[in-house]
């Protein structure tokens, strides 16, 4: 039996990818909206989480491991009623065993 993913249940959906980046985007409206009618800063860490994780899996891609967060630290700047939110993860260091994004 096959569940919708958070991902898709939010339609976020993959933009972008560089050398050194990678984009997503999530649209702001009824799924992503907590009571006040703003984006719900869960939904904006979802987005970070989800763009963190495939980062790591692409570069992980046939070695066998599988990368999944292990932290997240999330400053919401200014509230968003309508629209895309867009993120962009590039790599601050990239270990072994951690990798360690900054997502904007």
């Amino acid at each position: 039996m096959r569940h919708e993913t958070a991902v898709e249940r939010l339609g976020i959906r993959f933009s972008a990818i560089g050398s050194d980046f990678l984009c997503a985007e999530m649209p702001v409206d009824e799924r992503t909206l907590q009571p006040y009618g703003v984006l719900h800063g869960g939904a904006s860490a979802l987005l970070a989480e989800t763009i963190g994780s495939v980062a790591s899996n692409i570069l992980l891609h046939g070695s066998g491991q599988r990368g999944v967060g292990i932290e997240i630290n999330a400053s919401h700047l200014r509230a968003v009623r309508e629209g895309w939110v867009t993120g962009v993860c590039r790599p601050l260091r990239l270990g072994r065993s951690l990798h360690f994004w900054r997502i904007v």
